[in-house]
């Protein structure tokens, strides 16, 4: 499986942003206490555990709970109104995919950062 950062300030926000400029950035923001978080969750690992060794895509986990600064702080800094879970993905500092709940599926996931 590849590493996730897990991100807790929104300085390291800021930073994964500025890393979009050389590879894409797919951040995740999941709910500790939702089920349908949950559900998505386990698909972000099924796709986690699915990317190849040496994957250049960066990977951010935003826990809600633990980090509502960093939650706000994306929706502020990308413009893509706050859902949970979400996943969005950025290139050049810029969203180029986002969805959320049902939508999170592996394949969605996969293709999201292939494409």
């Amino acid at each position: 499986m590849v590493e996730v950062v897990k991100l807790r300030t929104v300085d390291e926000l800021d930073s994964l942003i500025e890393k979009s400029h050389q590879a894409p950035v797919m951040i995740f923001k999941h709910s500790l206490i939702c089920p349908i978080s949950a559900a998505a969750y386990g698909e972000f690992e099924s796709y986690l555990a699915a990317r190849p060794a040496g994957d250049r895509v960066v990977h951010a986990l935003v826990e809600i709970q633990r980090a509502r600064p960093v939650s706000n702080a994306v929706a502020e800094r990308t413009g893509v109104r706050h859902e949970s879970p979400q996943a969005l993905v950025l290139r050049g500092g810029r969203v180029v995919w986002h969805q959320s709940h049902g939508a999170l599926r592996v394949a969605s996931l996969s293709g999201a950062v292939e494409s």
